[in-house]
This record gives structure tokens, sequence and C-alpha cells, in this order.
């Protein structure tokens, strides 16, 4: 299957071409046969791989990189409203298109599977669209992180099938209309767009309203904001509810879940049945992720055992605690994490792993209000660790909040037991981090920001 290009969309300019969820939207375009712009704050192997795929991708933001004939300018909430592009594109009355609304005319004539929640979206997506390319089915994919097989977070594929991360942080996600939704948690984040868990709920209702009549909701019988979601949606015209998870009661029950070093063997019961398949990376959560993309897969009819041996090939995305590599006998393994709920289950999933070792971390905030609001519990999950080193807040696309520093962190942390070291020069941790390491120990560099680039940093010092 092949789908056109909407119009608006045939020569589209990207601003922030590179980011995660933007990149993938233009190879899917290009792929499809668009002619595709865009610019990016600075070089990356991403902006290389757009213009492998014929992409014109120009560093730096300026207006003259827009083209007289661009058909519409892609953005995503990041973008601020005196970008130049941005202003030259009202100038020259180019149409503006959110990525949510590109990535949702990608999804037009597909049936659509869309992967929600508070974390582990990232990882679920990708287990989906691991385990049908591997059945040939040939779905369409977009992820929010590089598959560690094909090294992309985004493919256009021959298959009716399209899996993609829905994000709820801007609630652009209510924009989607899948056949298939999962919803892995509902917990409180994003503090800039959202103020309370009843605005959390609201947004999340509305996104499985969107569900297409007759279709799917797959969603966890575990965490209580998801328990909280179902209670609200269930008995909805024409909406089919699957719940997955260790609680008693749950449709797709996971009877045992087994860890095995870096592995793990699952097994669930469905339809009455006991089924087992292995995990291919370490961690409960993770666990837990393979059995909602088993539970959807089964919804669009895709085989259980089929898709269970399928799901075992996924073998993880990149800063999905990503091993970058082992010297003098100290592994170095990179984790995305950076909401607390995440950064504990992370911790406690390498904490498995690093039996009779040491677990060594690098912390890196992210964002200021999130720091505000949940600084505490990220220090306390830093409890978990053997010892901690944390950074300076990664800003992204926010402006400083007086008196929010990683001083919050640091003091919850020691309060609850933690050795934190505060480090204020980037630049000074890699020394830092091997002066502590001992033979047998785990590092762990932790955060959404720009800390991943220090394993490879870490590494060398090892080496030395």
């Amino acid at each position: 299957m092949a789908p056109g290009i909407p119009a608006a969309l045939e020569r589209p300019h990207f601003i922030g071409i590179g980011g995660a969820g933007m990149s993938g939207i233009a190879k899917i375009l290009a792929q499809r046969g668009a002619k595709v712009a865009g610019s990016d704050a600075k070089e990356s192997a991403t902006a290389e791989a757009l213009r492998a795929l014929g992409a014109t991708v120009h560093i730096g933001h300026a207006a003259g990189h827009l083209a007289d004939d661009a058909s519409c300018v892609v953005v995503s909430s990041a973008i601020r409203p005196d970008n130049p592009e941005l202003v030259r594109a009202a100038e020259l009355s180019v149409p503006v298109v959110h990525r949510a609304d590109a990535l949702a005319s990608l999804m037009d004539g597909l049936r659509a599977i869309a992967v929600a929640g508070t974390h582990g979206k990232t990882t679920t997506t990708s287990m989906l669209a691991v385990a049908l390319f591997g059945l040939g089915l040939d779905p369409s994919y977009a992820i929010g992180g590089d598959l560690e097989g094909p090294g992309t977070n985004a493919a256009h594929g021959e298959g009716d099938l399209f899996v993609a991360e829905a994000d709820e942080s801007d609630r652009s996600f209510q924009k989607y209309a899948p056949r298939v939704a999962i919803v892995l948690n509902v917990e409180l984040d994003h503090h800039a767009n959202y103020a309370s868990m009843d605005e959390i709920y609201e947004s999340f209702e509305t996104f499985t309203g969107r569900i297409v009549p007759g279709g799917t909701l797959v969603v966890s019988a575990d965490q209580g904001g998801a328990v909280e979601l179902t209670r609200r949606v269930r008995g909805r015209e024409g909406l089919q509810v699957v719940t997955y998870g260790e609680a008693e009661g749950a449709d797709v029950r996971v009877h045992k879940i087994t860890p095995r070093g870096l592995t793990s063997e699952v097994t669930v019961v469905l339809d009455g049945r006991y089924l087992t398949f292995t995990v291919s990376v370490p961690g409960r959560h993770y666990a837990l992720n393979a059995v909602a993309a088993l539970a959807a897969g089964v919804a669009l009819g895709v085989p259980a055992h089929n898709l269970a041996s399928a799901l075992g090939t996924y073998t993880g995305v990149k800063r999905r605690l990503q091993l970058k590599g082992e010297a003098g006998g100290v592994q170095v393994i990179d984790s995305y994490a950076h909401h607390p709920t995440e950064m504990a289950a992370d911790l406690e999933a390498m904490r498995g792993a690093a039996t009779g070792s040491r677990l060594l971390v690098v912390f890196q905030p992210h964002l200021f209000s999130r720091t505000q609001e949940l600084g505490t519990e990220m220090g306390q999950a830093l409890a978990l660790a053997d010892a901690s080193v944390v950074l300076d807040i990664y800003p992204a696309r926010e402006d400083p909040v007086p008196g929010v520093t990683s001083a919050l962190i640091i003091e919850a942390a020691q309060a609850a037991g933690a050795d934190v070291t505060a480090v204020h020069d980037k630049a000074a941790v890699p020394a830092a981090v091997a002066g502590m390491a001992r033979p047998g120990d785990l590092v762990l560099t932790m955060g959404a920001g720009d800390v991943t680039d220090l394993g490879p940093r870490i590494l060398d010092h090892l080496s030395n």
C-alpha cells in the first residue's frame, strides 16, 4: 500500500527538522516522494540521514532558508513565534501545520496504533514496530527514538499498519484517530501545559474518544492513573477495552516475570491460555511494555504466539538502557529517564542487573518546570544508586525559573540517604566518574538532555 501525499505536504519545510518527532515525519514524507526541506540548530547524524533521503537541510535558522514555493511550514510546540523562518512564512502566507496534524495526515487510510502514556511510549511503539516488521507486515512507524536494529526513528512501510508514538505533553495526541490506542500510564507531568491531574485525565479522555468506532483501548490494569481512566471511559459505545498487567482481573494477565540478567522471561494468561516469551531488555517495566504491545497486536488480529516470538527480537532503542560500551571492567549504559517514575524503574532494572556490583549514576535534570514540581521525587529516586553525580538543569525550551536549580534534587537525595555530588561543569564529569568507578561497576548516564554525550567520554577516561 502506498498512500498519497496530502497537497499541503508536497513541499514541506520543517523548522527543527532534526528533532525526534519532526525528523520522523520528514523521513516518511521523503520516502513517499515529497520534496522535503527544513532547518535545524546544528549538524547531526539525523540531518545527514535526511539528506540521504533527498531532503534539503539547512543549519541554523534564517528567513532565507524558507523556499518561496514551500507548500507549508511544519512546526512543533517548541518553535517560538519569533523564529525567522516562521516570521517569513507569515510574510509569504505559507500555511503553518503543527507536527501532530502532519503525522495524523500520514496515518489516513491506514490502520493506526497510537501509543500514549506518561512513560514508556517510545519503547512500546518500538517493540510493536519491530515485531510487526519481523512478521512481514511491513508497517509504517514514527517513534521518538532510533531503533537499535534499523537505526532510524521512522519509516514508510508498504503494509496497512501505522504505529506511532502519541505525545500528550502539548495535547497534540488528540489529533489522531487510531484503530487501537495503548495507554501505559497516566501521571502528572509537563507542568507548563497541565495544571492538575483533572486536566491530564480530560486530555486522555479526549484522546481515547478519538479511537475509531469499533476500535480498541489497551490500558494498564496496574497503574492508578490508567485504572481511573478506564473507569471514566469504560462503557463508551463502540469502544472495546482490553486491560493488561499483573492485576488479578486483567484481560491479559501477567502471571510471572523472571529476570535473566539483561533479559526477562514473561508468562501471560491470554484467553485462558498460558503464553511464555522473552523480552530482550532488562526490567519489569519493559516486560510490561511488551505485554501492552502484545495485547495491541492481538486486537489487530495478529496471532498471539507469532507476535510473542517476534517481540523477543526487539533489542532496544537508543537511550533506553542502551549499552554504550565497557572499559576497565566498567559498563556504561545510557538512559533517557527524566521523570521520577522512569528514573526509579530504570534504576531498579539496573540494580537487578548489577548483582554484587555498584551502580553509579550521572543525572542531568530536564526542564526547570519539571524540577520545580518533581525535584524532591527525583532526589528520592537517586537513593536507589550507590552514588550519583548531578549536573545543572538542562533548560531545553524553557527560560530559567528563579530559585529553581539542581540543588533541589541534591538536597532531597541527601535527605533520603543518597551519596550525591554536584558537578556544575559538564566537562569535568568523565574524569570524576572514572575516578569513582571500580571494575565490575555499572555507570548510568540519565536524563533527556545532552548528558548522553558523556558516555563515550567516560569510556575514554576509563580506558586511560
